[in-house]
């Protein structure tokens, strides 16, 4: 690491290292989502569905480009600066435990997110296209209508998102209590 920071823990480099590479394969993930939604979207026949449907076909879809950019690739890379400004700052050493909240609970909910977040936006699109206009209908058939596993999914990766990021904006802010 660079020198003029000073000595910096092993568990602070590798974790820095695993958000890094982690916003690095999002950012990739996140244009792609990008570019495949706008050649996703341009497969849906307007004229038949109308404007309001077709919005409502591709809005899902539409959302996770950013969403992936915005808490795979920026959250990620202000988690990391915000390791070394505390240290800066003068604030204690966060323990090795409460960096694996970030790397072994935040990025694995967060991927399962997103996963979800595709899944559900072709899951649309695709009923859409292949003409289905109740939208109810096709959200009852999500996840092939297993009401209860779609909630425990969407629960366990979000409340996982905010344990990782709570546990470490937490030790983040007992680190920089002054004496």
């Amino acid at each position: 690491m660079n020198e003029n920071l000073g000595a910096v823990p092993a568990h602070y480099e590798s974790t820095t290292r695993t958000l890094l590479r982690y916003a690095i394969v999002m950012l990739f993930v996140g244009l792609l989502a990008g570019v495949a939604f706008q050649e996703s979207q341009k497969k849906l026949d307007y004229a038949a569905i109308g404007a309001g449907a077709r919005l409502e076909a591709i809005l899902s879809l539409a959302l996770v480009h950013g969403h992936v950019l915005l808490t795979g690739v920026v959250l990620p890379l202000a988690l990391a600066g915000s390791l070394f400004l505390a240290r800066k700052c003068g604030g204690s050493e966060l323990s090795s435990a409460s960096l694996r909240w970030l790397t072994r609970v935040y990025v694995p909910c967060m991927s399962v997110t997103v996963l979800l977040m595709l899944y559900k936006g072709y899951h649309v699109l695709i009923s859409v296209r292949a003409g289905g206009r109740d939208f109810d209908a096709i959200d009852a058939a999500y996840f092939g209508g297993m009401h209860g596993v779609r909630i425990g999914v969407y629960a366990l990766s979000h409340v996982g998102m905010a344990l990782g990021l709570g546990v470490f904006a937490v030790a983040l802010w007992r680190s920089l209590e002054r004496d």
